[in-house]
C-alpha cells in the first residue's frame, strides 16, 4: 500500500479547457489545444508575464539534458513530425507545421494549484509563441490562408499524400522551423516543471521524458492522475512510516512511477515510443539504457506463447483415408481410359 500526497493540480483536470492530442505518422502525441479556436488576429500583443521571460531567458545549463537531444528526438525526418508547410493534423484536421506546431491555439488559462510547487504554467497563443520565437505576425496568418484555400481544395487523402511525398511549397526555413521548435520545447520544460516539485532533483534522462510527455501531451498529461500522484510522492514523504510500517526503497518508487505510465492507455497504444520514453524514468538508465528499454518492451508487449494445436488420431486417420482414396480413384481412372484405348 502507498500513501500519496494529493495533488491540487489534479483537481481542475476535469474543469480544465480540453487540449487534445493526437499522434503523428512518427507515433509521437503532438499538442494541438484547440478544435475550434476563431480566426487569429495578427495584432495580437506578444507574450507577457514571467512565464514568457521563462521562455525568454532560458539557459541550458538551467536543466541537466541537452535541449538540442531532445529537439532532435522531436524533429522526426522520417515521418510527418519535420514539414515545412502546413498540414492537417490527421485525427482533428487543424493545422500544423514544422514539428507539429499548432497553427490556431488560444491562450488557455492553466492555474498551478498545487501550494508545494512554486513554478506556474504558461499556456500562450500561437500567435504569441510565434512571436516569441521571433517570427512575423503577417506570416501567421498568411500561412494559414493558404492552409485554409488548400484545404478547401484538397481532400484529407489529397493532403496528406502530398505530406508524405514532400511535395508542399515550403512555407518555413529550416532555421525558423527551428526556432519554433525550440521555444516550443522550452515551454515544455517549463512547465514540466509545474508538474514536477521535484524537477532539479530528478535525473537528465527523467528531466528528458517529463519534458516530453508535456510537449507529446499539452494538459491532457492532467489526466494522469496516478502517475503524477507517484511522481510527486517526494522523498521527504517517502521516508514516514506508513500504516503498515513499509516504507519504499528508491528504486521501488520510480518503479511505481514507471508503472503507472504503463498502464496508461497511451503507452498501450504507442507502445515503441512509449516504452523509451517510460524507461527514462529509470534512475539507472544512464548506465544501461538498452536493457531498461526491453525491460519496459517485455511489459509492453510481451511475447506471445504459439502452442501448435494437437493432432488427433481421428484427424489422422481422415487424413490417410482420403490420400488413400485419392489415390485408388487415380488408378481406377488410369485403368479404364487404357482398357477402352485397346478395345
Amino acid at each position: 500500500m502507498r500513501s500519496f500526497l494529493p495533488l491540487l493540480v489534479l483537481a481542475a483536470a476535469a474543469s480544465a479547457p480540453a487540449q487534445i492530442s493526437t499522434p503523428s505518422a512518427g507515433g509521437f502525441l503532438l499538442p494541438v489545444e484547440s478544435l475550434a479556436s476563431p480566426s487569429l488576429s495578427s495584432q495580437e500583443p506578444p507574450l507577457t508575464g514571467n512565464g514568457a521571460q521563462e521562455l525568454l531567458d532560458f539557459r541550458d545549463a538551467d536543466i541537466k539534458f541537452s535541449l538540442d537531444r531532445l529537439m532532435d528526438i522531436l524533429r522526426d525526418h522520417q515521418h510527418e513530425g519535420w514539414v515545412m508547410a502546413a498540414y492537417p493534423d490527421p485525427t482533428t484536421r487543424r493545422p500544423l507545421i514544422g514539428a507539429g506546431f499548432s497553427l490556431d491555439v488560444q491562450a488557455t488559462p492553466h492555474p498551478q494549484r498545487d501550494p508545494l510547487n512554486p513554478y506556474l504554467f504558461v499556456e500562450p497563443s500561437t500567435a504569441q509563441l510565434w512571436q516569441t520565437a521571433g517570427l512575423s505576425p503577417d506570416r501567421l496568418q498568411q500561412i494559414l490562408d493558404q492552409f485554409d484555400r488548400n484545404a478547401d481544395t484538397w481532400t484529407a487523402k489529397q493532403y496528406r499524400r502530398r505530406v508524405i511525398r514532400h511535395t508542399l511549397t515550403p512555407q518555413l526555413t529550416e532555421e525558423e522551423a527551428t526556432r519554433l521548435l525550440r521555444i516550443s520545447a522550452i515551454q515544455a520544460v517549463y512547465n514540466a516543471r509545474g508538474y514536477c516539485r521535484g524537477f532539479d532533483r530528478l535525473t537528465a534522462p527523467q528531466q528528458m521524458a517529463l519534458s516530453q510527455l508535456v510537449f507529446q501531451m499539452g494538459t491532457n498529461l492532467e489526466a494522469f492522475v496516478e502517475f503524477l500522484g507517484a511522481l510527486n510522492d517526494e522523498n521527504s514523504i517517502r521516508e514516514l512510516p506508513l500504516l503498515d510500517g513499509y516504507m519504499e526503497t528508491d528504486a521501488e518508487h520510480w518503479r511505481t512511477v514507471q508503472s503507472a505510465l504503463i498502464d496508461s492507455q497511451w503507452a498501450r497504444r504507442y507502445t515503441v515510443r512509449a516504452a523509451t520514453v517510460i524507461a527514462m524514468f529509470d534512475p539507472n538508465y544512464n548506465q544501461q539504457p538498452s536493457a531498461a528499454e526491453q525491460r519496459v518492451q517485455a511489459i509492453l508487449r510481451p511475447p506471445v506463447e504459439y502452442r501448435p494445436k494437437p493432432r488427433s488420431s481421428a484427424t489422422l486417420r481422415v487424413a490417410s483415408y482420403s490420400k488413400h482414396s485419392a489415390r485408388s480413384h487415380g488408378r481406377k481412372a488410369v485403368h479404364s481410359q487404357v482398357k477402352r484405348k485397346l478395345t
